[in-house]
């Protein structure tokens, strides 16, 4: 999950949420540009948080990280949604 002007410029300190939400057995996330401020997760960088998902397919594996990033926001938010596109296509 990126900032909003990534890879160019981008503003910082925006409070994210949903992180723990995001997380559970099967999804874990990974901070990248996060910072803490006042009790707060905060970005801190372009490349602010990483996704991930473990499962029996790979196509289930996406499925589940692109849900854990749906529970994430914060101002200016994105992420994209082809990765493990070509993983996916060989897996039929």
């Amino acid at each position: 999950m990126a900032a909003d002007g990534y890879p160019n410029s981008y503003s910082k300190g925006h409070v994210i949420s949903g992180i723990d939400t995001a997380n559970n057995e099967n999804v874990k996330v990974f901070h990248a540009g996060t910072a803490s401020n006042n009790g707060h997760t905060v970005t801190s960088g372009g490349r602010v948080l990483c996704v991930t998902a473990i499962s029996d397919s790979v196509r289930q594996a996406a499925e589940a990280a692109y849900a854990g990033c749906e529970k994430i926001h914060w101002d200016g938010a994105f992420y994209r949604r082809d990765i493990g596109y070509r993983a996916i296509n060989r897996e039929q």
